[in-house]
């Protein structure tokens, strides 16, 4: 298969302000893409845009006139949208306290706004022919986050949606793809309190690291990306052997619960 060449593409990186979606605009712009950085944090956007030579489009994308508008400003300084990384993520509530509005934010930003992107991209691309989405979801879409029912619920939606667009557009030249990393050295990472051991329990790779297994990714079009290769095990192991699997993540369970009660002693 011939190596992917994006110079001179028109690439639009969602939550590329900061962690892997700004290492994964960086790579994107070093091979000769010109890139559109969008990031809720204008300031953000402007600065790695500088940085890398981009086109700072801030704003939402999420909600269906944040997308519309995206869209609309990255066709116009591009041209054409040939590959959109549906980046941009969030990671709110815990368990079955969590609020009614912390569900309806997961499930906007971490699915919606991949929906949403879908319905003004594709209809584009199937007439060209051509076009790529890559999706941001986590290793927690393919197997669980402990202690975080709206992100892992949403990330396995986010999966499920990829895999959909895929089986339906795949043959009439729309490659999707999902990226699942596991634990990554980002600002994700650092507030996810007790779960930061459970979620670096392997390697924590950097941002840089992740753009370079997407960027190995592109080469083959394979529909998961995934930067912790032990992830496939996981996956694999869940797939065909649930009910161990979740034995064993009730055991890890047990553990963050006599962590978590520990801290409150200390606490007191």
């Amino acid at each position: 298969m011939p190596e992917v060449d994006v110079r001179g593409a028109g690439v639009v990186v969602t939550g590329a302000g900061h962690g892997i979606g700004r290492a994964i605009a960086a790579r994107m712009a070093a091979e000769g893409a010109r890139v559109v950085v969008n990031d809720l944090d204008a300031d953000a956007a402007a600065s790695v845009a500088a940085e890398i030579g981009g086109t700072a489009v801030p704003g939402d994308a999420a909600s269906e006139a944040g997308v519309s508008a995206l869209v609309e400003a990255a066709r116009d300084r591009l041209g054409a949208i040939d590959v959109y990384f549906a980046n941009a993520g969030v990671d709110v509530g815990r368990g079955l306290d969590t609020p009614a509005e912390d569900w309806a934010t997961a499930i906007e930003v971490n699915v919606m706004a991949h929906v949403r992107a879908a319905q003004r991209l594709v209809p584009v691309w199937l007439e060209a022919g051509a076009g790529r989405m890559v999706v941001t979801a986590s290793a927690a879409g393919l197997l669980t986050m402990l202690g975080g029912a709206p992100y892992s619920v949403s990330k396995h939606a986010a999966v499920a949606f990829a895999e959909w667009l895929s089986a339906t557009y795949g043959h009439r030249g729309i490659t999707v793809q999902a990226i699942c990393p596991q634990g990554v050295d980002t600002r994700m990472l650092g507030n996810a309190g007790p779960l930061r051991d459970l979620l670096s329990h392997d390697t924590v790779l950097q941002p840089e690291d992740v753009a370079e297994a997407v960027w190995q990714g592109l080469q083959d079009d394979r529909f998961l990306i995934l930067p912790h290769p032990e992830v496939q095990a996981y996956y694999e192991f869940r797939a065909g052997h649930t009910d161990q699997w979740l034995a064993g993540m009730r055991k890890l369970q047990q553990r963050l619960d006599h962590t978590h009660q520990t801290h409150q002693k200390e606490q007191s």
